[in-house]
């Protein structure tokens, strides 16, 4: 009998050049830029270790990807045709605001801890690494604290709810909640950032008004209560517009989801007030000064957000390019990618030095602080969003077609990354505001002269950058130039931040390539810098 020949192995599936799962990452103990600028800033290690550690699990980066597949559902009706008006999420959306909130992402700033919004704005940061619709409704809770002191008695009802740090998504009133969250409902169709020309409209009735009229977006629609402005004979004010009332649900009717581009995870809505049952907060005619002081909260997350999406991005791509070979060699180790790689890190490490050096003003008790925190934080907003897309597009691209891929957080990313730039004033909106500031508020002006004057004699091409930029611009300019005005601002503030603290490698080579116009316009068009250092601060483990 002949034996057979054995066959050769037929197999086609094995997997040969790719790289390992990531595992679990300490998102903490990985990122010596994060616990250096925590150091010096003034935040607290202790509770960003422990919500940095939970975040960068295995079971956290699934449940993502749960959140964001799964998305929303709005469910308007129940079986026998009673109002719901209600939005249901995957478990994995509960699991993240239950982690965020019991870790103190809403509450920390607001309970007398030292660097309390320096450690929100870490927690922003991390947060924003792993699953950063989540932080939406977080966000607005954190930023509707402060506002709500234009009104003592309603302070007093809701301010200690927004920090049990106790996530309690039950449907009930205020008063028989654990923990609460708050939202914001002020754009309308005709008006976007124009929030005067808004048209819904309020009516006393006792103790309470009733406000009637459509909201464009309602930010987190399963909040326990919105901040909303609504037009009474004094002109346009601000309102707390609770969901539950005692016994009965608010006449606050959503109209549909919104089918956003990312964001994926989070509910965001249009909504009608069909005589819904509403509390003035602060003076009557004065809602745009009382709604601001949360909006000035909100864009401390927006600068900050930026930073972590793009962390996130350069992470991927650079274990990609670790366990990844091309042509014989691994990418991590051909020059070009390592170009490109290291001037990616650039702008995360200026946007999270930036971020976190504005969060400390938001700590500080002195005039001084709050001026430099009304200024950089618009300053800070701007520049971090206009690189984010960028940063996020190019480690994208690092992974080539698997960057493409859903099986990797790539697209998340990339889909998140125009959002904080819209959210909360778009960019032209924030360089008038900038102008605007810088107009009326000589403080400002000072302390912001002062933060730029304290790197001036390290670097030259610094200091004649600086020396540039104020005799271009001797005064403010026409308006038509706000773009490269705040653009050059920042930048020069961000190489300040990162000359005086940053290792001599990432300052050198973010002077070059962002200040003194020593490269080219595309990512990784530069030469002659440390490379190796600069990517060193990148690695993970």
């Amino acid at each position: 009998m002949t034996t057979p020949a054995p066959r050769a192995d037929l197999s086609t599936h094995r997997v040969e050049n790719q790289p390992p799962p990531r595992g679990n990452t300490d998102l903490w103990a990985s990122d010596a830029p994060l616990r250096e600028a925590i150091a010096r800033e003034g935040g607290q290690p202790a509770p960003l270790a422990e919500y940095g550690a939970a975040l960068g699990t295995v079971e956290m980066r699934q449940a993502a990807r749960d959140a964001n597949t799964c998305s929303p559902k709005l469910h308007l009706f129940d079986a026998g045709g009673r109002r719901l008006d209600e939005v249901h999420f995957h478990p994995a959306y509960h699991q993240f605001l239950d982690l965020g909130i019991a870790s103190g992402y809403c509450a920390t700033a607001w309970q007398g801890t030292p660097g309390g919004h320096t450690t929100h704005a870490a927690m922003v940061y991390l947060a924003s690494q792993v699953e950063p619709s989540t932080c939406c409704p977080m966000t607005m809770s954190y930023a509707a604290y402060p506002a709500l002191a234009a009104s003592p008695d309603l302070a007093a009802i809701w301010q200690p709810k927004l920090t049990t740090r106790r996530y309690d998504p039950s449907l009930r009133p205020v008063r028989e909640k654990l923990g609460v969250t708050l939202g914001m409902a002020m754009t309308e169709k005709q008006g976007g950032s124009d929030v005067r020309a808004n048209t819904t409209r309020a009516e006393p009735a006792g103790d309470h008004w009733r406000l009637t009229g459509h909201k464009w977006f309602c930010s987190a629609p399963m909040s326990d209560g919105f901040l909303t402005l609504a037009q009474t004979p004094a002109g346009l004010s601000c309102f707390l517009v609770p969901r539950w009332l005692e016994g009965a649900r608010n006449a606050i009717r959503i109209q549909r989801l919104k089918d956003k581009l990312g964001n994926r995870a989070n509910a965001s809505a249009e909504i009608e007030y069909e005589g819904a049952e509403a509390y003035l907060l602060g003076e009557e005619g004065r809602g745009v000064a009382t709604i601001i002081e949360m909006v000035h909260h909100t864009r401390l997350d927006t600068a900050m957000a930026p930073a972590g999406l793009m962390r996130a991005a350069i992470v991927e791509a650079h274990h990609w390019a670790t366990h990844r070979s091309a042509f014989q060699h691994r990418l991590i180790d051909q020059p070009l990618m390592r170009a490109v790689l290291a001037d990616l890190a650039l702008d995360w490490e200026g946007a999270l030095a930036l971020g976190l050096r504005v969060a400390r003003a938001y700590d500080g008790p002195t005039p001084e602080d709050r001026a430099f925190a009304r200024i950089a934080v618009a300053l800070a907003k701007y520049l971090s969003n206009k690189r984010c897309p960028i940063v996020t597009y190019e480690a994208m691209e690092a992974l080539g077609g698997m960057g493409y891929v859903e099986d990797t957080p790539m697209p998340m990313l990339y889909r998140e990354a125009p959002l904080n730039g819209i959210w909360e004033g778009s960019g032209n909106v924030i360089c008038l505001d900038i102008l605007r500031t810088l107009a009326r508020e000589p403080l400002a002006a000072e302390v912001l002269r002062v933060e730029l004057a304290a790197a001036s004699g390290s670097d030259p091409r610094y200091d004649a950058a600086l020396q540039a930029h104020v005799a271009r611009w001797p005064a403010l300019p026409p308006e038509a130039e706000a773009r490269w005005f705040v653009e050059r601002l920042a930048l020069l503030l961000t190489a300040s931040l990162l000359i005086r603290h940053a290792p001599a490698a990432v300052s050198d080579a973010f002077v070059t390539t962002r200040i003194s116009g020593e490269a080219g316009r595309t990512t990784g068009a530069m030469a002659g810098h440390d490379v190796s250092a600069i990517l060193e601060r990148i690695a993970t483990r």
